[in-house]
């Protein structure tokens, strides 16, 4: 009799039993659930734990998938970088260009006995401010921006692949290891390239930018072209459209060089600084890491640069060692570095705007 008056509780209690262990068989194979149920009564019971020998489930869509895939790896992403680069890069022309105006004509400056305006003037003041004061009071003011449309096309061109290619390539030398594996070489392997890449395809713009800047002034040609586009078809129609790629060997090694040192440099700058107490990943860290990168920049590229105005600026010479030979006999070594001010000054604010810029618009949209 007590049997039968137990049997439905023990039925009862068999129910939930089965039903518990059923439940915690679903949570095993299954692991935890990842969405957030609405009450109790719907969660798992309280012992039921992922087991820590099951590997976690990879992501395979959304953000997961592109963080898996480490970014820069994609199509659309190498676009987003090239074009925040290329953006980063023209903001900083468009503020620096004065400066690089009065140090192109600092560079074309020889020894000759007389110098017409306004290099004449600058060259008694001695230095980068004369220059930019001689160039303004003589032909306007709008002289100093004088080949920013070129310099707008070279930095798109120019900035965008030698930075957007950066991170690509540099995980190509170092075999795709984590980011804090990369050695300084191959941080200047991988700017070495990317310098090269990005100049002999903006080549031409340089070429115009350097020719706009320095028409008529002088030891140059008057050639009197009326804007950038003038000065392409000009060229290509009187010279043959090899000449846009005039001073190519030096370029590319001007680039070159200072793209590893800019590159190169600003990154183990930056990788050095957040390492130390009281850095963060912030405005003032990125100042300090793009003065530095200016400052190696300019010592180490200021010969080749030189080289490369006056072969551009000027058809007297033949070749680059031709043009390097002429400027240390008539001109001696210090030639190398004329303009080492305005070359600091535009490098090195060229440099802080640039990666200040950068840094805050991949923030904002990468």
């Amino acid at each position: 009799m007590d049997l039968d008056l137990n049997l439905p509780r023990l039925i009862v209690h068999a129910q939930h039993t089965t039903y518990s262990l059923l439940q915690s068989s679903e949570c095993l194979c299954r692991g935890p659930r990842t969405k957030a149920q609405p009450s109790q009564a719907n969660q798992p019971p309280a012992d039921c734990r992922l087991d820590s020998s099951r590997p976690l489930p990879i992501p395979t869509s959304g953000a997961a998938a592109a963080g898996e895939t480490g970014g820069m790896a994609t199509a659309s992403s190498f676009a987003a970088v090239f074009f925040s680069s290329a953006f980063a890069a023209c903001f900083a022309e468009v503020c620096t260009i004065p400066l690089d105006t009065a140090k192109v004509c600092l560079q074309l400056q020889r020894k000759t006995p007389s110098l017409p305006p306004p290099l004449a003037s600058a060259a008694a003041g001695g230095g980068t401010l004369a220059t930019i004061l001689c160039i303004a009071r003589e032909e306007g003011v709008a002289a100093l921006w004088k080949g920013i449309i070129p310099g707008l096309h070279r930095q798109f061109l120019y900035g965008g692949l030698r930075i957007g290619l950066y991170e690509p390539v540099k995980a190509f030398f170092v075999g795709g290891t984590s980011v804090t594996d990369v050695s300084l070489l191959s941080k200047i392997l991988a700017a070495l390239t990317t310098g090269v890449i990005a100049i002999v395809v903006a080549n031409p713009t340089d070429l115009v930018k350097v020719r706009l800047q320095a028409d008529g002034k002088a030891n140059t040609v008057k050639r009197n072209y009326s804007g950038a586009l003038n000065a392409y078809a000009t060229i290509i129609r009187q010279e043959g459209i090899g000449a846009l790629w005039t001073g190519l060997g030096p370029n590319v090694a001007r680039n070159a060089i200072i793209n590893a040192a800019e590159l190169a440099s600003y990154d183990q700058f930056k990788q050095m600084f957040l390492k130390l107490p009281g850095f963060t990943d912030n405005v003032f860290t990125h100042l300090l890491a793009g003065l530095g990168a200016g400052f190696f920049a300019v010592c180490i590229g200021s010969p080749v640069d030189v080289v490369k105005s006056r072969m551009m600026g000027d058809s007297m010479y033949r070749s680059t060692l031709d043009c390097f030979a002429k400027t240390l006999k008539n001109d001696g070594p210090g030639a190398f570095y004329k303009g080492f001010i305005a070359n600091f000054c535009r490098i090195g604010s060229w440099n802080v705007i640039m990666f200040l810029t950068l840094e805050q618009v991949r923030r904002l949209f990468l």
